[in-house]
């Protein structure tokens, strides 16, 4: 957790929302200046913070629209902060809650140098990552509805087929395997839909993947030189982690990625592990990929799994492997150096 301790003569926190702001603005000694609640609009967020800019911070919490405030504050030249929401818990703690209380309790926390940040993200490549992660979401959709195919074929007591429904011709297989003609016609549109998805994610990935190679093409080829990294976990790494630069160290990337626990620990009694779910599920879900990618065709790896598993369960093998292609990426990306598969497993 990393908290914001520049000092400044005004303090600005806004309690985001859709369609309005609740503006508190602090000086240096704590008094109240402004408090009041305003439309989400850039003209009246200007007007409250005009008489201060140069000499003002403004800090909101991180939710689904604080991508055009964070564009307006770079504009007007305002120094802007992003709270993380999970950290953030003393605006949500107390016996009252509400949208003025909140604001101030924001304000509060940048003036008292307990406000914890979270990453402002680059505007050039926003929208590409919400894209890829849009992909995402619909790739488990259709697997979804893959499932439903298989699920409704057992459930009639059909033969089961190991057809992929990613082609078109295993498809036409399933178009009169049903005589009922109702379970026929729920089983034609799950296929519509996954022909549909098929055709628009082959579209939205070359698309994502031409603009990456503009955006950062270094890094992109960079990732692709590792065994088990294809183009889809390329672009995720690329757009999930932006600039390296922004992780001081290994540990730091470790800790975003997921790829390691951190103990509850009080007067010397351990309480397990917490905060498991703060982090990137994103880098999560694609460094377990990659390990068990890196594994398939490979002696020399499922070797080094082995030794790993002398000393631990395969599952936490898995983790482990997992944790240590993270380290490997983040050393990869931060030295600009290509995949040494000797090294990687002499580690």
């Amino acid at each position: 957790m990393k908290f914001y301790t520049t000092q400044h003569p005004y303090y600005c926190g806004i309690d985001l929302h859709a369609r309005s702001l609740y503006v508190c603005i602090l000086n240096a000694d704590g008094d109240t200046i402004i408090h009041r609640e305003i439309k989400a609009l850039p003209e009246p967020l200007l007007d409250l913070l005009a008489p201060y800019i140069g000499n003002i911070v403004v800090g909101v919490e991180c939710m689904h629209c604080w991508y055009w405030v964070s564009d307006f504050c770079a504009e007007q030249g305002i120094d802007f902060i992003l709270g993380h929401a999970l950290y953030m818990k003393a605006i949500h703690g107390g016996k009252a809650k509400n949208d003025r209380i909140d604001s101030y309790k924001i304000a509060h926390l940048i003036r008292g140098g307990n406000f914890p940040m979270a990453y402002v993200y680059p505007p050039e490549m926003r929208a590409a990552r919400d894209l890829l992660r849009r992909r995402t979401r619909i790739v488990r959709h259709g697997a979804d509805l893959k499932a439903h195919v298989k699920n409704t074929t057992s459930q009639y007591n059909l033969p089961p087929n190991a057809l992929n429904l990613r082609y078109p011709n295993a498809r036409e297989a399933m178009r009169d395997r049903f005589d009922d003609q109702f379970v026929q016609r729920n089983i034609d549109l799950d296929l519509n839909i996954i022909a549909f998805y098929n055709h628009e994610l082959s579209s939205i990935e070359c698309f994502i993947e031409k603009h990456a190679k503009h955006h950062n093409g270094s890094d992109y080829h960079i990732l692709t030189s590792f065994p088990g990294i294809g183009r889809i976990l390329a672009l995720t790494i690329l757009y999930e982690v932006g600039d390296i630069a922004r992780f001081s160290t290994v540990q730091d990337f470790a800790s975003y990625s997921r790829l390691i626990k951190c103990k509850a620990e009080s007067a010397g009694k351990s309480y397990g592990t917490q905060g498991n779910k703060i982090g990137n599920a994103h880098l999560k879900w694609a460094f377990g990929e990659i390990a068990v990618l890196y594994l398939r065709g490979n002696d020399k790896a499922k070797a080094y799994l082995l030794k790993l598993q002398k000393r631990m369960s395969k599952a936490k093998a898995l983790s482990a492997l997992a944790h240590k292609v993270g380290r490997c990426v983040y050393y990869m990306l931060k030295n600009q150096k290509v995949f040494d598969e000797k090294r990687f497993l002499a580690g």
